[in-house]
């Protein structure tokens, strides 16, 4: 039996339509605009999306478009391993709540997991900001 991964999902109240906020997310050309704590720059590669991030290139790979508002994605580390990131635009009124959680690694440091978490926090509210526009 494997181990659950220690998780913790965040959120941002956004006013826009909940499918303005999926087109914007799921638009890897985007991800500059609002995913400051992942992408530096992003260009496609073939049919792939490579995102330069503090880390070197990761490849990123959206879910098929689906009409339910998942908009997970998997980012591909340089070292080859998959990363899951679950993410979800859900209405909330005459606006959207946007989902995002985010998954400790094994090799995870208490202080690397806060990090990330501050960094996702910091995403969204830049994706409120720009979508708010």
């Amino acid at each position: 039996m494997s181990t659950m991964l220690a998780s913790r999902t965040l959120s941002v109240s956004i006013q826009c339509s909940p499918d303005t906020a999926y087109e914007f997310v799921t638009n890897p050309e985007n991800l500059t605009k609002w995913a400051h704590g992942l992408a530096r720059s992003v260009r496609k590669q073939g049919s792939d999306w490579i995102v330069e991030t503090p880390q070197g290139p990761m490849k990123i790979r959206f879910a098929d478009e689906n009409r339910f508002g998942v908009m997970d994605h998997y980012v591909t580390m340089p070292s080859g391993q998959e990363v899951y990131v679950p993410m979800r635009v859900l209405s909330n009124g005459s606006g959207s709540e946007v989902i995002f959680t985010l998954f400790r690694l094994p090799d995870m440091s208490d202080e690397r997991f806060a990090e990330d978490m501050e960094l996702v926090d910091s995403d969204l509210r830049a994706l409120k900001v720009e979508l708010e526009k």
